[in-house]
């Protein structure tokens, strides 16, 4: 009996400590967050960048870097799945591209309502716009190739390959300002941004960089969540075989 009491003790406890970690990243992420709203719409000065239609840039950019960031990550695990077949890596795989889906979609919202306050238009084949719209379809067809293809590995190489081609839009997007005239503005963050204050002023780089932080630790939690979730439904799908 005291064998057992310790075991669903030491259960209870991993799952308390399993728990304590991803909330501590969604109360860092909100604390940013708030720090974010109060600069955009109180700290950072509007006059001297596109005025009140720019403030949504500080969501766009970071909303693009992760939707960048985490097609990459599908892909990487994606690769590692591939070379090792271990369900973990899969986990991760299918887990990125969910939370990736999520925020690629939020790329294209707040890039039109930005297109719209800013340039008066809703939509154009830019290439920067038209390569994010790319990514947004292979999100969607990685989840599609996991839902229709068959259960099991053969399903998570399909999904694998999708993924690692995938990938190969990410630098595409970012580079498509540099490579082709578009009406988007020019490359402002990042390794090839010719002079950081391109977008304004002190204040206005440091918000950006803090809603940066923000949202990469948001994404941290969402994709460590549905990880665990994700884990968890293996089990479950484990548990169900065996007991057949």
């Amino acid at each position: 009996m005291i064998r057992t009491i310790g075991i669903h003790g030491g259960q209870a406890s991993e799952r308390s400590a399993h728990w304590t970690r991803p909330l501590g990243l969604l109360y860092a992420s909100a604390a940013l967050m708030a720090l974010t709203l109060y600069a955009v719409f109180f700290w950072v000065p509007t006059e001297l960048n596109l005025g009140v239609s720019q403030r949504i840039f500080y969501f766009h950019v970071p909303l693009g870097w992760i939707g960048m960031v985490s097609i990459v990550i599908v892909a990487a695990a994606s690769v590692i799945y591939l070379v090792t077949g271990r369900d973990g890596w899969d986990a991760l795989e299918y887990a990125a591209a969910e939370v990736g889906v999520v925020f690629a979609s939020l790329i294209l919202v707040t890039g039109v309502i930005w297109a719209r306050g800013d340039l008066g238009w809703w939509w154009t084949w830019d290439p920067k716009l038209t390569t994010t719209l790319v990514l947004w379809f292979i999100y969607v067809g990685y989840l599609m190739v996991r839902a229709y293809a068959p259960r099991g590995s053969q399903g998570a190489r399909f999904g694998a390959v999708v993924a690692i081609f995938g990938a190969v839009d990410a630098p595409i997007i970012y580079m498509a300002t540099v490579w082709w005239r578009t009406a988007h503005p020019e490359l402002n963050t990042g390794p090839l941004a010719e002079d950081s204050d391109a977008i304004g002023s002190t204040r206005i780089y440091l918000a950006l960089l803090l809603s940066v932080a923000a949202f990469t630790i948001l994404y941290a939690y969402l994709l460590v969540e549905r990880f665990s979730l994700r884990r968890a439904e293996y089990s479950v799908d484990e548990a169900h075989r065996n007991a057949i």
